[in-house]
Order: structure tokens, then sequence, then C-alpha cells
């Protein structure tokens, strides 16, 4: 098991090339497609369309279970609780690695190729002002989150930066709270779950010589030190301590 899984009650790694052309969309090039996915993860078996995204997925009775889905011009997949990082790479490889052939994309039809880390904690409360009481508040707002009788109604703080000098390579750490104004009225909280995630992106067409595997494996190389660096202990550390103190 991964060391997230002592930490947040979910861990997810996601996958998602987003094309700058519409890709094939006939029954015989994405049944192809879903297909050769199968051919190498066979529990993958149950294929479901949901508006207007094609899913092919694992049974999620299991706990830990993969996923991979397309639409018109996105190709994306996921494992939900990975026993390890690098099961988790292991599939957007194999993802990655069959798209051109099975669904004709070539180097040039990237507009970005990202890679998310995400860490669910779940929480019986106002979630944004459990990010106060974990992360604080800058300096600047300090005060205006000290007034009497205020409540903390959104806070989902998030910092995005380029990590080359050609502005290309690019990471992300944002927040999404569910706490709506009703349970802040009601003082009646259900158990939601605050998500954490870590969000690594390619941007621009690949070079004649770049592969998608290799810029999956270079982001996946980034995100596990800033994870390592950064966000583990900045963040999901504290998370996780201030939810057990309450």
């Amino acid at each position: 098991m991964t060391p997230y899984h002592s930490i947040a009650d979910d861990f997810y790694v996601n996958m998602q090339l987003q094309t700058t052309m519409e890709l094939p969309q006939s029954r015989d090039s994405l049944l192809h497609f879903y297909e050769q996915v199968q051919r190498r993860f066979p529990k993958m078996r149950s294929l479901t369309t949901r508006e207007k995204e094609t899913f092919l997925e694992e049974d999620k009775e299991e706990g830990t279970y993969r996923w991979v889905s397309s639409d018109l011009k996105r190709i994306s997949s996921g494992i939900v609780n990975p026993n390890t990082l690098e099961e988790a790479t292991h599939l957007h490889r194999e993802v990655l690695g069959i798209i051109p052939y099975s669904l004709s994309v070539s180097h040039l039809d990237c507009e970005s190729l990202n890679l998310v880390y995400g860490f669910d904690f779940t929480f019986r409360g106002n979630h944004n002002q459990l990010l106060v009481d974990a992360l604080g508040l800058p300096p600047a707002f300090d005060a205006l989150g000290e007034m009497p009788g205020a409540k903390i109604l959104g806070y989902e703080p998030s910092i995005q930066l380029a990590i080359d000098s050609e502005l290309r390579t690019q990471c992300r750490i944002s927040f999404e709270t569910r706490t709506l104004p009703f349970s802040l009225r009601t003082g009646e909280y259900p158990e939601e779950q605050l998500s954490v995630y870590l969000s690594l992106r390619r941007v621009e067409s690949l070079g004649i010589e770049e592969k998608y595997e290799k810029e999956l494996e270079r982001l996946s190389e980034i995100g596990s030190r800033l994870l390592e660096e950064y966000v583990v202990g900045g963040i999901l550390k504290p998370l996780q301590k201030t939810i057990s103190l309450k």
C-alpha cells in the first residue's frame, strides 16, 4: 500500500489527455480502443455511456479499481486507492501507448497532458473552516477571518506554478470543499469529502522525438517529488491532524 492510505480516506491518480482535434467517434474505433484496454486489464468489464462520455470500469466494490473514459476531445484514465504509485502510472502508460494506433492520436494532437493526484478526507463539519484551522489564512486576511460572529463560507486556496523556462510544464495545488450554506445555518453537517489535488500539466504539442509515455513518466517523477517535499508535510498531514482533533 502507498503511504498515502494512512493519511487520507481515499487516494487516486488520474490522467487526462486533452486533444486538439476531435477523436474518432465511430462504434468500431471506440470498441477497438476499449478492447485493447481490456486485453491489458481483464477485470475492466463494465462499458457504459454517461451523457457524451464512454467509460470502461472495474468493479468499484473492491475498493481499488481502474477506469478509462473518452469523449469528443479527451482520453482519461484513473485508479482509486492503488497499492503502489507504479500501479497507477502503469495504467496510464498503457492507455497512452494504445491511442496512437487505436484512435490515431499523434504527437502533434496534444493540447495538454495532465496527471492529477487526489486525496479525499471525510469530515463532518465546515470544510472551509477546517482548511483555515489546518493551513491558516494569508496574513492580509487574518483580521477578516477573526471578525466576531463571522463564519467562513468559502475558502479554497490554490497556487499554480510553471516549473520550466518555457512555461510548458506546470503544477497546481488546489482544494475542493463541499460544505453548503444550509449546513452553516442549521448546524447539521453530513459527512462529506474534502478533496486536495496536486495537478501536473504538460501543454502544447509534443516534439517529433517525444512520446506520451515518456512525458507521463516525467510528470510522475515531478509529482512524486512535490508530494514528498511539499504536499505531505505541508498540507496532508496538517489536515489529518486537525481532523483527528475535532
